[in-house]
């Protein structure tokens, strides 16, 4: 034997009890790096006790992005952590004095932040259409008006954040189709399916949005989202290579071979991509079918649940994206906000946002619950029985804010 049994020296600290070890007193390093290593299972666990009031992921209602993954696919992916110049060159083409304004993009009021952060870093000017009471989506009925010579494409999108409403891209696509024929540059359609390009293909197969469409050139989709897959997985894809300039792809050999990427930042884990991999072998499209169709039965008794109350005006009942989207039907009468019920049903640990419509309909407030695969049926019902307990207890008592703080934005519209 090496040592001796009475040697203390080799002893394994890892017997040590967690809370018993002078490690589990300290800090957590919040400012600068500690002094000190400390052992792995000691690290866990302080940054485990750290995020207990951070709140159960599957209790959030209010993000789209994906919460669970079957424990296959985070082992999977955690062992392998190791158009804006097209428009310019038709432009001069077309005798377009390419500097005397910003290129535009139109979309709807509705749009995701990312877009905004598109504007500004690429120096493009957001044409919004206003969503009206009437139209939840891209209003299209005199959406030309917003076109001219510096128009780079229309955005539709396949599941707006605020509602989940679709816009009617096959709608949009006939009224390009017109406006092209006499325009000096054809605009063309991207459509932003981030929370829909996942979903509609099982769900609504006969509903045209995409390449079917002869303006459609090219579709984003978030696979963190119904692709089923942890946040920092997303995807575009081109019609065709002609739509991609060339002076966006750019070719680095000194990985051992040419490699061509468009993308911002270049090096980053596959991690995200590997577990798209594995749900799409692990599901095929007829698992990816039978667990929408579930989501959206969970969306349909969630919706009618709100209904049942009779206090609710509903914006969407889970007839497109599996999401709930409603507003008080008479405010001025109410003794309450959605602000506050959005509060009560925290106490009981759910995450739901309450929060004003954009442009014209911000004296709006909305509630949103968002269904995601993880919400099965038996926690749906459960949400149900804190739902009318939460009202009930509103009724009850007025006790959280005065009216005239009603007005504060809570939770995520992303």
């Amino acid at each position: 034997m090496l040592y001796g049994k009475n040697d203390q020296s080799k002893k394994s600290t890892y017997l040590q009890p967690i809370f018993g070890s002078g490690a589990s007193d300290r800090d957590i390093p919040k400012y600068k790096l500690g002094a000190d290593p400390i052992e792995p299972r000691i690290a866990y666990q302080l940054i485990k006790d750290e995020l207990l009031d951070e709140g159960a992921a599957r209790q959030n209602l209010a993000t789209f992005c994906q919460t669970y993954m079957e424990p296959e696919a985070s082992l999977l992916m955690g062992e392998t952590l190791e158009k804006k110049f097209r428009w310019r060159a038709r432009a001069k083409a077309a005798g377009i004095d390419i500097l005397g304004r910003k290129p535009n993009l139109v979309i709807s009021s509705g749009y995701q932040v990312c877009w905004e952060k598109f504007a500004v870093y690429f120096d493009v000017e957001l044409r919004e259409v206003p969503m009206t009471v009437e139209n939840m989506s891209l209003d299209i009925s005199d959406i030309s008006s917003y076109f001219d010579d510096y128009t780079i494409g229309v955005v539709g999108i396949l599941g707006i954040t605020y509602t989940g409403c679709y816009d009617d891209i096959l709608g949009l696509d006939a009224v390009l189709t017109a406006y092209n024929q006499t325009a000096k540059i054809s605009i063309p359609i991207h459509v932003d399916a981030a929370s829909g390009g996942m979903y509609t293909p099982f769900m609504s197969p006969e509903l045209k949005w995409d390449f079917q469409l002869d303006n459609v050139v090219s579709i984003n989709t978030s696979g963190h989202k119904y692709g089923l897959v942890y946040p920092g997985m997303g995807w575009v894809l081109w019609r065709d290579k002609a739509y991609l300039p060339e002076e966006l792809i750019f070719s680095v050999s000194y990985l051992g071979g040419n490699m061509p990427t468009m993308a911002i930042n270049f090096s980053r884990s596959a991690s995200p991509i590997i577990g798209q991999f594995y749900n799409f072998m692990r599901f095929g499209f007829n698992g990816y079918k039978a667990i929408h169709q579930r989501t959206h039965d969970v969306a349909r008794f969630l919706a009618k649940t709100v209904e049942s109350t009779g206090r609710f005006t509903l914006y969407n009942a889970g007839e497109q994206l599996p999401i709930v989207c409603d507003k008080l039907k008479d405010e001025s009468k109410q003794e309450w906000t959605l602000y506050e019920l959005a509060d009560v049903l925290q106490m009981k640990g759910w995450q739901v946002p309450a929060y004003p419509l954009p442009a014209d309909l911000s004296d709006t407030i909305i509630q949103r619950y968002v269904v995601r695969a993880d919400l099965s049926m038996n926690v749906a019902e459960e949400f149900a029985e804190d739902f009318k307990w939460a009202i009930t207890k509103l009724d009850d008592s007025r006790f959280l804010r005065e009216k005239d703080d009603d007005r504060r934005v809570q939770g995520f519209t992303h």
